[in-house]
Order: structure tokens, then sequence, then C-alpha cells
């Protein structure tokens, strides 16, 4: 009997573990039985499918991807929405616009979603990455998380607002709200971090920034996640003389457990929008230190603000400092941030978008959101 559910392509630039991706790991889940999904990886990278259920309809095409060989993907990815002919083309962020190209004569309908930027856009939009996103985003329908992207879509790609969504992240209440707790090696309270170890990370920083706010107390940092910066900042603990109270985990798969162990949870990018790592420190009742990049000031509960400073070694050691000498002050925080999810974040609400987008309904509505949050 042939399956009529629809077949949903969804294409990654990679499909590491990362908000993007963990995201839409959690949609698939919820609806186990809503769509057939196609997954392509840009760079081949498959990691997060240990985030799936087996319940999810799944599959993952071969095909040859030329990097820096845009004209011929370009034909090679028309050719192979062709054949599939899913009902809906899931594209995200820059490094799948290639085949947004290569439907810019429609085949299919499409959606795309944006995160955020690389590192070569941490500080202004790449004029060419502009006019591209201009030019062949505007039939898409395109999904933002955050108030920052939507500004810069409506404002510098200049993309129709009846076309785009606002669907804030959303995350798992109940995965962060109690059950085991990790134990670390060491004394004194834990800054801890969650993300890929990518440059735009900034986890020099980080370190720094722990160095100076240590040097006279207690405290231990614990870096969770992997990736091509590892070696270098495992070479700079030790430089810093920190190898006894910095910690790298490696690649955690459930990390509920880390977070629950935390006292502080640490950010300190160079780009950010809506990360869900700062969801899921909010979920786990934590106080944030971070960088004042993308919508994370606005995320947070008003009692967090003091603590998201600029992008600069100093800003963060003071931000620690205050947190790590007033431990009521880190529970107060905490309690707000955990309150402020409960009222915004539920990822119920952004499950019910999500999926109505993918059945090819409006999903939210941008005008009334924008408005009203």
């Amino acid at each position: 009997m042939a399956d009529h559910r629809p077949l949903l392509l969804h294409v990654f630039s990679s499909f590491a573990v990362g908000g993007a991706q963990v995201r839409f790991a959690a949609i698939a889940n919820r609806y186990p039985d809503a769509w057939r999904h196609a997954i392509i990886a840009m760079d081949g990278n498959l990691e997060c499918r240990e985030r799936l259920s087996a319940e999810v309809d799944v599959s993952y095409p071969d095909l040859a991807i030329r990097k820096g060989d845009t004209l011929r993907n370009i034909l090679h990815f028309r050719r192979v929405l062709q054949a599939l002919r899913p009902n809906t083309l899931v594209t995200g962020n820059w490094g799948t616009i290639e085949w947004a190209m290569a439907n810019a004569l429609p085949i299919v309908r499409h959606l795309h979603t944006e995160d955020g930027f690389g590192p070569e856009e941490r500080d202004g939009q790449l004029p060419r990455r502009v006019w591209t996103r201009r030019i062949f985003l505007r039939r898409a329908t395109v999904v933002l998380p955050s108030r920052t992207l939507w500004r810069i879509a409506t404002g510098q790609w200049r993309l129709n607002a009846s076309r785009i969504r606002y669907i804030p992240n959303g995350i798992d209440l109940a995965r962060f709200a109690g059950g085991t707790v990790a134990e670390f090696p060491g004394e004194g309270p834990v800054i801890g971090c969650v993300a890929a170890l990518r440059a735009e990370k900034n986890f020099p920083r980080l370190i720094r920034a722990f160095g100076l706010a240590v040097a006279e107390l207690p405290a231990r940092l614990v870096i969770v996640g992997d990736g091509p910066e590892r070696p270098g900042l495992e070479r700079l603990v030790a430089a810093l003389g920190l190898s006894e109270r910095v910690l790298f985990t490696g690649h955690v798969p459930e990390p509920a457990p880390l977070y629950r162990a935390f006292d502080i949870f640490a950010l300190t990018s160079d780009t950010e929008q809506m990360p869900m790592t700062v969801l899921e420190a909010m979920a786990a009742a934590l106080p944030v230190a971070a960088t004042d990049v993308g919508d994370i000031k606005e995320m947070l509960a008003t009692e967090n603000r003091a603590t998201i400073v600029p992008r600069d070694d100093r800003a963060l050691a003071d931000a620690f400092r205050a947190l790590l000498r007033q431990p009521e002050l880190r529970r107060s925080i905490g309690a707000a941030n955990r309150a402020r999810a409960e009222r915004d974040y539920d990822q119920e609400i952004m499950f019910r978008a999500y999926a109505a987008l993918f059945d090819g309904g409006e999903g939210a509505s941008p005008a009334a959101t924008m408005e009203t949050r």
C-alpha cells in the first residue's frame, strides 16, 4: 500500500548535533507518524541521527556534492528535487542556499529556517550574501526564532513580512526539572558551557575570563561538546595553568544531568540568535553569564540581564565573580529564568507552529507575534 504521508526533504549544512538539528529531531519525535523525512547533510555529518526516535520514518539520500562548484550543484540539486518530488523542501542557514537557488523556478514548496551566522558575519552582513538571500528567499516561507533575525530579514534582506514566520525555540521543561545529577572532580561552584567547539563560540574568551575570575575564588569550568577547536583550547588551558580546574567532557548525547550539576551557565559566543543551550539553562533554573549577542538578553528574566555583557574578557570575568560570590543571587536568578521558560518557551507551542507549517499551513503569525511579545 502506498504511503501518502507528506515527504519533507530537509537539507542541513551539517546534521551534527546543534541547536537547529536538535530542534528538528524534537519536532519529528513529537509527531512520528505525521510525515516521511529525507535528510541531506551538506558535509556528510549525520551525527544527530542519534536523537531521532526509531518510530520516525527517515531516509538519508546519498548524493555527490561538489564544494565550491555552485552551478553544477544547483543543476544537480534541481534534478534531485525533480526525482524525489518532496511535498516541501526545508533548508537552513547560508550553508544550504544552493538548494534555494535550485528551486528558484519553483518545483516544490520551500521553507527556509535561519538560526544565525558564522564567524565571517559576526560583525555585519556580507553584501553578496545579503543580495543572494534577497533574491532567492523571496518566494520561500522564512522561519526565524529571533527578533534580531526578524529585523535583519525585513530590513537588510528586504523580504516581505507576510512570508516570514517568527517561531521562538521551545524546550522540554520536564526534562530539566529533576533527575540524575552529574558529578565533577574538584571543589567550588561549577561554571558550565554546552556547545560545539567552533570558532564562533569563542571558547578562548570563556577560558581567559574564567582564569581572571577565579584567581582568588574556588570554582571549576566544565566544557561540554566537541569540535575542531578542542586541541587549541586544551593548549590554552595548560598555558594559563588551569588544567586542574577545567574539564572537557567531549560530546554528551544527553546533557541534562550535567546542567543539574552546574551553578552558572556561560556562553561567550561572538554570534548567536536564540540559542537552545540558553533555554536549557533556563529550564534547569540556572543563572546565565553571556555575551550580549542576538536575543540572549531579551530571552532571559529581567533579573539576569546584569550579567549579559559586551564581548570582552574582563566584563565576563566580572559577571562570573558576581555570581560566584553570591549563591543566593544565583538561586534567585535561576528561579526567575525557570519561571520565564515556563511562561514563554514551552516546546509544545513551538511544536504546534512547526507542525502547521510542515502540513502546509501558516504556522505562527509573525505580525501579531512581533507586536505582542
